[in-house]
C-alpha cells in the first residue's frame, strides 16, 4: 500500500467532526502551499511575461473595469 492509498484509507475512517477538522486543515495547509509558490513565482519573474502582456492589452483598450 502506497503513502497516498493510506492516507485515502485513513480519510475515509475519519468520524464527521474528524472530516470536518481535517477540510478546515487542509484548506489552510493548501492555502498556504499555494501562496508560498506564487510568491517564489513572482520573486523569481516568472509572472512578468503575464503581467507584459496584460497591460499591454490595458493600454491597447482591450481591458474593461470590475
Amino acid at each position: 500500500m502506497t503513502r497516498i492509498e493510506k492516507l485515502e484509507r485513513d480519510i475515509r475512517n475519519l468520524s464527521p467532526q474528524e472530516l470536518a477538522t481535517f477540510r478546515g486543515w487542509f484548506a489552510a495547509f493548501d492555502a498556504a502551499a499555494w501562496d508560498h509558490q506564487f510568491e517564489e513565482d513572482a520573486t523569481s519573474g516568472k509572472l512578468d511575461k503575464l503581467a507584459d502582456e496584460a497591460l499591454a492589452d490595458h493600454r491597447a483598450g482591450r481591458s474593461q473595469k470590475l
